[in-house]
């Protein structure tokens, strides 16, 4: 996608480390006249993952994907013994659920399977023994053959929030984009798709304060609450809007 050409790939989406979390301030009062921010109601406001996981493989796994659009969370014997994932896509959820047990100081490999209205899901989840790098190996969805994931592991201190949007280009050219972020560690990443098209951009960049900032410390939008929404210049010079709200 050469329009989008400032929001450019890196190696790393998201690096979740150990850190403080910010506490959470008050939100100020909305003035006379104007429309609150989104608020996602449905979504949780803490880290679900267990502290004492925040090392291994076990826990809790975020993600977005383009697929068109959609989300994912995996849990990997987070509570106990229970592995499943919950996958919404295109607004119908998928409960998948995987007979593979967790084995301590491996890494965890494991198909996930379920049934979604237009038939049979699999998809392949794969994590380092320490939770990094978590991602799909290989995923069969009906009617979405080119399904794009990226994935992050929460942690007891910094939540993982997705957010499902959209572009657009003064050319004309629109697109999905998704992204996951943590305010604890004021960095995002995710994914920006043509619609149509089987190829995507990999983005990501920090945040600061309420800003987006991408990778070369351009400013592409604000987060409000829990809502996205921003224009910006592209390489091009043409200007792009994105939007996006929190969904999971």
């Amino acid at each position: 996608m050469r329009h989008l050409s400032i929001l450019l790939t890196a190696s790393a989406i998201l690096a979740l480390g150990a850190c403080k979390k910010d506490k959470d301030k008050d939100p100020e009062p909305s003035k006379p006249g104007t429309t609150s921010a989104y608020t996602c109601t449905n979504c949780v406001t803490a880290p679900e993952a267990k502290a004492e996981h925040d090392g291994s493989s076990r826990g809790i796994y975020k993600g977005i994907l383009v697929a068109s659009t959609g989300t994912i969370k995996f849990n990997v014997a987070n509570d106990g013994n229970t592995i499943n994932a919950i996958m919404v896509i295109d607004g119908e959820t998928v409960n998948l659920t995987s007979s593979i047990t967790w084995e301590a100081d491996k890494p965890y490999v494991a198909p996930f399977t379920g049934t979604m209205s237009s038939g049979p899901v699999s998809i392949t989840f794969e994590v380092d023994q320490n939770g990094g790098d978590p991602r799909i190996i290989s995923s069969s969805i009906p009617g979405h053959p080119n399904a794009t994931f990226t994935l992050a592991k929460e942690t007891s201190n910094a939540l993982i929030e997705g957010f499902e949007g959209k572009y657009e280009i003064t050319d004309g050219e629109k697109g999905n984009f998704n992204i996951l972020l943590s305010r604890t560690l004021k960095k995002w990443g995710g994914v920006a798709r043509e619609t149509g098209s089987t190829e995507e951009d990999d983005i990501n960049g920090t945040l600061n304060g309420d800003k987006i900032i991408d990778k070369n410390g351009k400013t592409l939008g604000t987060l409000t609450k829990d809502e996205i929404s921003g224009t910006f210049q592209n390489g091009d010079g043409e200007t792009v809007t994105i939007s996006a709200k929190r969904t999971l």
